[in-house]
C-alpha cells in the first residue's frame, strides 16, 4: 500500500493484513493518519477494496479537519454528507442522496436525520439549505 501512511488499529488480525501490505501499523490512534477502527468494512473485502477504503479515509480525515480546523469523529454518515457538500456546494437533497448511495425517490429520512444533527450538534448554520440546494456554512 503505502509505507508513508501510518494506520492504526486495536485488531490483531488487521494488524497482520496491513503489516504484510506494507503499512505502518501504530499503536495509538492519536498518531495514526487513519483509525482503521472507526471506519465501516464490508464482508467479505478484497485488497483492491480495502485500499481504496483507506486511502478514502485518509483523503476524507483531511476534509473533516479542514472543516472543523481539528481533528474529529462523526458517524459514517454525517462523515460523508459533510465530505459531500465539501466537494460539491449547491447540491440538492436528490443529488446528495444519489452521492451517499441512496436511491433519490428512496422512502428513508436518513439523510434528513443526519444534517439534523449536525445542524444540531454545530449550529444551524452549518449546512445551508438555500433554495433547495444544500451547501456547508459555517460552525
Amino acid at each position: 500500500m503505502d509505507e508513508t501512511v501510518k494506520i492504526y488499529t486495536a485488531d490483531e488480525c488487521w494488524k497482520h493484513i496491513f503489516t504484510d501490505l506494507g503499512m505502518v501499523v501504530v499503536d495509538a490512534p492519536n498518531v495514526a493518519d487513519v483509525n482503521f477502527d472507526d471506519i465501516e468494512i464490508p464482508n467479505p473485502i478484497s485488497v483492491d477494496e480495502l485500499k481504496h477504503i483507506v486511502f478514502s479515509h485518509l483523503d476524507n480525515q483531511d476534509i473533516i479537519t479542514d472543516v472543523f480546523g481539528r481533528y474529529v469523529v462523526l458517524p459514517n454518515l454525517q462523515q460523508k454528507i459533510i465530505i459531500c457538500l465539501y466537494k460539491n456546494p449547491d447540491i440538492s437533497m436528490n443529488e446528495l442522496k444519489t452521492n451517499l448511495g441512496f436511491l433519490p425517490d428512496m422512502t428513508t429520512h436518513a439523510v434528513e436525520n443526519a444534517i439534523y444533527q449536525l445542524r444540531k450538534n454545530y449550529g444551524h448554520d452549518f449546512i445551508l439549505n438555500s433554495k433547495g440546494k444544500y451547501k456547508l456554512g459555517h460552525i
